[in-house]
């Protein structure tokens, strides 16, 4: 029982429900600002056709490239950020948390440019990268390294000292409390970190497609707005979205397997 069901609030089945009811009910009113004439179609086409065009996507492609290139494209890129991302910043996030010297070198680094906008730093990155896929996944990968070290770090000072020193009384060496106390205690934080960060990467993703892509989804909603393709650019959207969401379900699915005790 959860604790909004066991007080008489909608439990997990009925918040379902509810959000599915919202869906149709956007949906719906969606068709029928369209339908009635409310909006141009140029301003927003009918979800029909947006179901329509995405048809034609996957069967002649848009820009080049069939809707399988851009889609593998820009996961090419996300994931491929987000792996280097997850390897780099989780230690580093543990080591800040765990380590003083580490804190004084890289917080003020990470607290510096955590609240820049990747567009703020994209300019430099191509002078130094090129405008080859190197600068495009750097992009996202330090749109993502910030959320995920900081969520480690924070999750390192949820670990109780009593724990620690417990842990100590009973013989336990320097890295035994770090793998059973510590990260065990960050690791609802370090997930949670996760999901921002790819979060955070699905939002650079048009970001790092406006210079010299030929392929992403972001790229091909770019390239259809040039051209007021309106419907290209909501299928676009639609299909970030719901691959962005197909992996947060994911991640809170790993969530309650590994860290059952935080209560999903």
């Amino acid at each position: 029982m959860t604790p909004g069901s066991y007080y008489g609030e909608p439990g997990q089945g009925d918040s379902r429900l509810i959000a599915l009811f919202t869906t149709i009910c956007c949906i719906l009113l969606w068709l029928a600002a369209t339908e009635l004439g409310w909006i141009k179609p140029l301003f927003l086409p009918s979800p029909l056709d947006v179901a329509a065009r995405m048809g034609e996507l996957v069967t002649d492609g848009f820009a080049g490239a069939s809707l399988a290139e851009h889609i593998q494209a820009s996961l090419g890129r996300v994931f491929g950020a987000f792996i280097l991302a997850a390897v780099t910043a989780i230690p580093v996030g543990i080591l800040i948390g765990c380590n003083v010297w580490v804190r004084g070198i890289f917080d003020p680094i990470i607290e510096f440019y955590c609240p820049l906008p990747p567009l703020a730093y994209l300019p430099l990155i191509i002078i130094w990268l090129g405008i080859d896929e190197a600068s495009k996944v750097t992009l996202i990968y330090l749109a993502m390294f910030a959320p995920i070290a900081l969520s480690a770090r924070a999750g390192v000072n949820a670990a109780k000292s009593e724990q620690i020193q417990a842990a100590y009384s009973m013989g336990a060496s320097k890295l035994q409390v770090l793998y059973h106390v510590i990260i065990k205690s960050a690791l609802p934080e370090i997930l949670t970190g996760l999901r921002i960060g790819i979060g955070f990467g699905w939002t650079t993703l048009v970001a790092s497609e406006m210079v010299a892509a030929e392929a992403g989804i972001g790229f091909m909603v770019l390239n259809a707005a040039e051209f007021m393709v309106t419907d290209v650019v909501i299928a676009g959207i639609i299909i970030i979205g719901l691959i962005a969401y197909s992996f947060d379900l994911l991640m809170r699915y790993l969530e309650k397997k590994l860290v059952p005790w935080k209560g999903y």
